[in-house]
Formats: C-alpha cells, structure tokens, sequence
C-alpha cells in the first residue's frame, strides 16, 4: 500500500540521507567522519499566511538536499520509510552541489 504525506502550512517532508560508510575500494570510514546531517525533500506545505493574508511560500521545493539541525523535527514512518517534518524556518539551508 502506497502512502504520500502533504504537510500542512509551512512545514517540510524531509528524508534524511546516510552517508556511505565504506568508500568503494573497501575502506571503512569512521563514523563520525565527514558527518554532514543533510536529507533530501520529499513534500512541501502550501506555505503560511501573514497579518495581512497575504501567502508566504515555503523556501524549499521538491528535490532539494538541505542541511537539517542535528535535533528537532518529528519523526515519520510511512511503509518502510521514515521520514522527518520540520518547519520551514528549522532548516538552515539548501546544499548546492
């Protein structure tokens, strides 16, 4: 059975990514090595509204990769998957490549 989750006014579906933990030639890599808490955003909320009514959208769109604080968020586990809800503004930034 699929599942899709629409967050509700600004807050986003995000799914954490797991850095490798052995490189290709078979090296294992520490734990704690280049640990970057980052994921990738699955869904999006329409965003707020302000004092006037006028709509605030969200700042991030589908397909982004973030970088996440290293607490907060809610936990969500659709199927197999799990998943984190932040806020708009708990994110701290996109990641460009």
């Amino acid at each position: 059975m699929a599942k899709r989750l629409l967050p509700t006014l600004n807050r986003v579906l995000v799914e954490k990514l797991v850095p490798p933990s052995k490189t290709n030639a078979g090296i294992l890599l520490p734990e704690k090595s280049s640990k970057l808490n980052s994921g990738k955003v699955v869904a999006v909320g329409p965003g707020t509204r302000d004092k006037e009514g006028k709509s605030i959208p969200v700042a991030f769109k589908e397909g982004d990769t973030v970088l996440l604080p290293d607490y907060g968020g809610h936990q969500v586990k659709l199927g197999e998957k799990e998943y984190h809800l932040y806020r708009d503004e708990d994110i701290l930034g996109t990641l460009l490549d």
